[in-house]
């Protein structure tokens, strides 16, 4: 168990909780601690039942079941590495930076969300941390699943596509 606890303590601190509520919100939801009606971002009890903890609950929670289960886990093997990669490099000694980051992607895909009815903020929130390391390390070569190797740069449109080709939509 040390060894779990001194890996979790040894990530960056904006990943450290992220992965950790990212792993948290969803098993609530799935064993039925909470309803996970509440954990997603819907506009009329957010804004006419006052519950202001949607737009937050949100960016952690993801349904896990037998259909969604891969794509969350892809969505948490993204978040942890790509968000270490970030907080590690070009954010290193600066976690406010990073927080801030973080801070206005959620609040535009909050905007977004709100605006196409968009319920779980997940998705575009790890995107958007894959984007923005794939634009400061355009050139590196990264392989996805099945030994594909390619430029950075290409990485979220690959994703885009691999996740088109799984859900059919």
């Amino acid at each position: 168990m040390t060894d779990i606890s001194q890996w979790f303590q040894s990530l960056p601190i904006f990943t450290r909780y992220w992965f950790a509520l990212s792993v948290f919100c969803p098993l609530v939801g799935r064993f039925k601690l909470i309803d996970s009606y509440y954990f997603l971002l819907l506009l009329e009890p957010f804004v006419y039942g006052f519950q202001f903890w949607r737009p937050i609950t949100a960016v952690f929670y993801y349904p896990i079941n037998p259909y969604t289960g891969f794509r969350y886990l892809a969505n948490l093997y993204f978040l942890y590495n790509y968000s270490l990669r970030l907080e590690r490099g070009i954010f290193d000694g600066r976690p406010a930076d990073y927080g801030f980051l973080l801070l206005f992607t959620w609040a535009c895909s909050v905007i977004l969300g709100i605006l196409i009815e968009m319920p779980l903020l997940m998705d575009p929130m790890v995107m958007c941390v894959i984007y923005i390391w794939c634009q400061v390390n355009k050139d590196t070569v990264v392989t996805f699943w099945f030994g594909t190797q390619f430029k950075a740069m290409y990485l979220p449109w690959v994703i885009t596509g691999f996740e088109f080709v799984l859900s059919g939509s």
